[in-house]
């Protein structure tokens, strides 16, 4: 057995990666860290509970983390803050868990000589605007509109210093928007489905006009398995499925999935600084890992992710209310 170490792995794409772990690569023992914040649900895990160690902790908290990776062979890192509102009102803990936390596995994985894939997001290279031809690649120039992003960002750097300058065995990637079970209901698209299912409209900031590339979180997890399979240690893997979707795109699927007209929605005013366009370019890891999306298409993986949330209301709607009165405390 190999022995992983998934941090984050109570939170919504570290737990689909627990479940598709055990369901698809069998010789993995899975042992999750994860400090259960709001984001972070034992719930996610709750089918699964039996089949792998979790641990309630902390990714700083350095002597945890030390003995955690002593007794890994490879550790697979999604622990972050990852809501960019979140980091608008209150920056600390996203400097904390992205940069501090980061920084800490690092050493651990140094001194014990671990393989390690760090995960990121494209949000780190910034807005790269309805008018540019292609999308993102790995040799594209950081530029952070955010707390969040700035310190996904600085996480990204330090992996990258740590692989350079100690010949740490890490390998980076950095995905395009997920979607699927599991996420948050302070989401795009999931306080979108959210609210369609309570009978409310959903919410779209300023024109809607804003793109994003979205990528089934099953269709990402297979890239994360593939780099840890055969990446180049050292490199950097950009993760997106090539499906650009306006905001008011996105929220005139699902309310066609949902029977609903597709100008059933409430426009409300745009978040500071928000980016126009993301798209990655992934023809890196299509063409040295092999890598194709299951779900090419929004369309193809949204109907199920409905349904998904629709069967499971027992989930997402204990969070709603307290989602609804932070986004009515920012105007949105």
């Amino acid at each position: 057995m190999t022995r992983m170490l998934v941090t984050g792995g109570a939170g919504f794409i570290g737990a689909n990666f627990v479940h598709r772990t055990l369901a698809k690569r069998p010789e993995y023992e899975i042992r999750v860290l994860d400090a259960l914040t709001y984001a972070g649900n034992l719930d996610n895990l709750r089918a699964v509970a039996g089949d792998i160690r979790f641990v309630h902790g902390d990714v700083c908290d350095q002597r945890l983390v030390d003995g955690l990776v002593a007794e890994s062979d490879v550790v697979v890192h999604f622990a972050a803050e990852s809501h960019v509102d979140n980091s608008l009102r209150d920056p600390a803990p996203f400097v904390r868990s992205n940069v501090q936390g980061t920084y800490v596995l690092l050493e651990a994985v140094r001194r014990h000589d671990r393989r390690l894939h760090h995960i990121s997001t494209d949000e780190v290279f910034g807005d790269l605007g309805a008018s540019a031809q292609g999308g993102f690649t790995e040799r594209s120039r950081y530029d952070p509109s955010s707390p969040y992003s700035a310190t996904k960002a600085s996480a990204d750097l330090l992996v990258r210093a740590w692989a350079r300058s100690f010949g740490v065995a890490a390998t980076l990637s950095n995905c395009a928007n997920n979607y699927g079970p599991f996420q948050h209901a302070e989401k795009f698209i999931p306080r979108q489905v959210t609210n369609v299912l309570l009978g409310d409209r959903p919410k779209l900031y300023g024109s809607g006009r804003n793109i994003r590339e979205w990528t089934h979180v099953d269709d990402h997890n297979d890239a994360v398995h593939l780099i840890l399979d055969r990446g180049r240690i050292g490199e950097a893997y950009l993760i997106g499925s090539g499906c650009e979707v306006s905001n008011r795109e996105v929220v005139e699927s699902v309310l066609e999935v949902l029977g609903r007209p597709a100008s059933w929605y409430e426009t409300v005013p745009d978040r500071p600084g928000h980016d126009l366009r993301y798209a990655t370019d992934s023809s890196k890891l299509r063409r040295e890992l092999g890598w194709r999306p299951r779900y090419p298409d929004l369309r193809d993986g949204l109907s199920s992710t409905v349904n998904w949330y629709r069967e499971n209301e027992w989930w997402w709607r204990p969070s709603k209310k307290e989602v609804e009165a932070g986004y009515r405390l920012m105007g949105r």
